[in-house]
């Protein structure tokens, strides 16, 4: 009995060689086989649909480094990154204001792609203020506001609204202290995140690493792609 196992076995695999060989031989030749392998390891292209919805923008209504008026409602219909900054920050915001910029110019002439950027020192952060920073910077974009207001409600969307972190404190460099995050938030108003490899959502960016600007590119053309 065992000895016609063995036969069958053989058969088998001589007729799956004699079928299947030459195939696979001609994808390694082609490269498609690398393709595939690609695919069956998850490393699938980000769309739209694969993004998390993790609550609406609250609305907000400050005034910009132009002196005007900007509400959640002129982002209406555009996806567009937040931030929370000051523009004395002598840590994270320079590394994060350079990769708004790299955003910026990834998305060039893109009318539907915005940034928010909001100051958490108000009080030094006029429009004015904000108009030499922002020329400084090389932001271009006009779907780019660099916004400041009443410090109150500034702290509350970030704290509250965004769950950015955000606070004075005057015992650490610069005398504010927030995080490096940037929120994705998608034409309808909605905050939007990956998922991680286990499904739970990332919430936010790391607009500190090229690997957050990176990922968050990435989304932003999803987003913008979608019909």
């Amino acid at each position: 009995m065992k000895s016609k196992s063995y036969i069958v076995i053989g058969f088998v695999v001589l007729v799956f060689g004699i079928i299947f060989i030459p195939e696979i031989v001609d994808r390694i030749s082609s490269g498609s086989v690398v393709d595939q392998d690609r695919h069956s390891i998850g490393a699938k292209k980000v769309t739209a649909d694969d993004l998390l919805k993790m609550g609406q923008v609250p609305s907000f209504k400050f005034v910009d480094q132009n002196n005007d008026t900007i509400s959640n409602k002129d982002y209406e219909g555009k996806v567009f990154v937040v931030e929370f900054f000051f523009t004395t920050c002598p840590s994270i915001c320079p590394i994060m204001n350079a990769n708004m910029i790299k955003l910026q110019n990834r998305f060039k002439g893109n009318e539907d792609f915005g940034i928010a950027s909001f100051t958490i020192n108000p009080e030094y952060d006029t429009p004015e203020v904000l108009k030499k920073y922002a020329d400084e910077y090389g932001v271009t974009n006009p779907n780019w506001h660099l916004m400041t207001g009443d410090m109150s409600q500034v702290y509350k969307l970030s704290n509250t609204g965004f769950n950015l972190y955000a606070e004075e404190n005057e015992n650490v460099n610069g005398g504010f202290e927030h995080s490096g995050l940037f929120a994705l938030v998608d034409r309808e108003g909605y905050i939007r995140s990956r998922p991680d490899e286990f499904g739970n959502p990332i919430v936010y960016y790391d607009g500190t690493t090229d690997e957050g600007v990176k990922m968050i590119a990435e989304d932003i053309a999803a987003l913008l792609n979608k019909e």
